[in-house]
């Protein structure tokens, strides 16, 4: 029983070195980071193809917008499940 209470305060103890919102910050960056990069890809493609519509920056636009809001699910997700599982032991 010694065992597992010193188990789970090494758990908690790693856990709690942050503050939950610096989770959340370094979340934050990953999607300006992903949507930043799929917007300036866009552009870049648009400038070489000298089309008058913005056609390629609209399309990277979205689609980076898109893998940003997976990404994010996916985080949250995950993130679900570690405190599920935190709450079973």
């Amino acid at each position: 029983m010694g065992k597992q209470n010193l188990k789970n305060q090494k758990k908690n103890s790693s856990q709690d070195n942050f503050p939950v919102y610096v989770k959340y910050i370094g979340l934050s960056f990953q999607l300006f980071a992903i949507i930043g990069l799929g917007t300036w890809l866009g552009w870049v493609i648009q400038q070489k193809s000298e089309m008058k519509f913005p056609v390629w920056l609209l399309v990277f636009c979205f689609l980076s917008i898109i893998l940003a809001f997976y990404q994010l699910f996916q985080s949250l997700k995950n993130d679900e499940k570690i405190e599920e599982k935190n709450k079973n032991s």
